[in-house]
């Protein structure tokens, strides 16, 4: 892999890069002091771009039952699954940040069986889980476990979108060798 690239494929960030998409950049600069390689990977092309970034924020920023730190336990434990080295190294530090407690993105990343989490927050991994090793066998019982654990319905949809998201996002990432950004590394340690 090129070190210039954030992924294995030869694509150069459009460039000059519409004003918009500076600005988003720019942004994430002043906020993470650095732009996420997996955004990077994206901007060849604004339109991917853009959908890309309008679904993560829906699901990882917007108004959900599920708190912020809980949406990153269910991207860890997706990617944990699939193996996938940039949403493992992103989302841990993501954990580790949200909750300062670096065991817990730990655990979350090695086996998220041993972490220590409300029942709650386990169902709903489990259910992530589940979801990504075998989603043609989620039944009715399965949502359930969730809702007797106190998700709502709308929580089990933000669970499931948020699950598919990542197995999609994981997908992509290895198919193209994305790689993380080396400060995620050093993230609430």
């Amino acid at each position: 892999m090129n070190p210039d690239h954030p992924t294995a494929l030869n694509l150069r960030q459009q460039e000059p890069l519409p004003e918009r998409t500076a600005k988003f950049f720019a942004i994430c600069e002043e906020k993470l002091g650095m732009v996420p390689n997996v955004l990077r990977s994206y901007a060849h092309n604004t339109v991917k771009l853009d959908a890309f970034t309008a679904m993560y924020n829906d699901l990882m920023l917007g108004e959900s039952g599920l708190t912020k730190l809980e949406r990153e336990m269910i991207a860890v434990v997706v990617s944990a699954v699939n193996r996938c080295f940039y949403c493992l190294v992103a989302h841990g530090a993501a954990v580790r940040e949200l909750s300062g407690q670096p065991e817990l993105g730990e655990a979350l990343v090695m086996n998220y069986r041993v972490a220590v989490v409300s029942t709650k927050q386990r169902a709903a991994l489990d259910f992530a889980v589940s979801m990504t090793e075998a989603s043609y066998r989620i039944e009715e019982a399965d949502r359930q476990v969730l809702r007797d654990a106190g998700w709502t319905d709308a929580d089990i949809w933000d669970i499931a979108a948020i699950a598919s998201f990542f197995n999609m996002s994981n997908r992509m990432s290895s198919a193209i060798d994305m790689r993380p950004n080396t400060e995620y590394h050093a993230t609430a340690r």
